[in-house]
């Protein structure tokens, strides 16, 4: 039988407990629901892949309740996503750091011969209720709360019901906005305005580029 909590006092510490002990949560975000865990635990991230049957090779973001935790965690936000990331963070807006090598997330991507050779994609979502989370649990590896190649879950029961008991705790914080995700952009001294961009989600490509030029997200 699934666990479906409210977002209250109670809850976040429950959550709180679950990811501390390995545990694996799902919480809503300002895209979509969320399938996470603690980002340090082999074992949890692994669980996780698990559920969703999720290819190994892919990679898992990293929720922060805000970017000044970045450089807790030994993650840095290159030229020109620091700028970016002023703009559009908290949002929809997923840029790829530099982990230094005494990063502790086991979520990084490691790639041989390459410059950066360890990055780890992040967020902080523009929600109340997945910050209120993130500052009970700490920092979350987390995709979207679906199998692999499956709709994105904008409710708690579409996220249970895709997959079930592999989940302690589904936080219940209502219908999100969905369905599209977060926008992906890295760090590339090659690509047009010094971007790479990875996936264009809810923030576009003209919106993203505008913002390097000195106008804001309503321009």
């Amino acid at each position: 039988m699934v666990r479906i909590m409210p977002i209250d006092d109670t809850a976040l510490e429950i959550a709180a407990r679950t990811v501390r002990d390995g545990g694996i949560i799902v919480l809503p975000t300002d895209t979509v629901y969320g399938i996470a865990c603690d980002p340090r635990n082999r074992d949890a991230v692994a669980a996780v892949f698990a559920a969703k049957r999720r290819p190994a090779a892919k990679t898992l973001q990293v929720l922060f309740p805000s970017v000044d935790e970045l450089a807790d965690y030994s993650l840095e936000l290159p030229v020109p996503l620091d700028r970016l990331s002023r703009v559009f963070l908290p949002g929809a807006f997923s840029p790829i750091c530099v982990a230094r090598d005494d990063c502790p997330l086991v979520t990084v991507r490691t790639v041989a011969n390459a410059r950066p050779g360890r990055t780890q994609g992040i967020r902080v979502p523009d929600s109340e209720d997945a910050l209120r989370i993130l500052r009970a649990t700490g920092p979350l590896a987390a995709s979207s709360a679906n199998l692999s190649g499956g709709e994105s879950a904008q409710t708690v029961r579409q996220a249970a019901d895709a997959l079930g008991d592999s989940v302690d705790l589904y936080l219940d914080g209502g219908p999100t906005p969905g369905p599209l995700s977060s926008t992906v952009v890295a760090s590339d001294v090659h690509g047009r305005d010094g971007i790479a961009i990875l996936r264009e989600g809810v923030i576009g490509q003209r919106t993203i580029r505008q913002a390097l030029h000195g106008r804001d997200r309503a321009a």
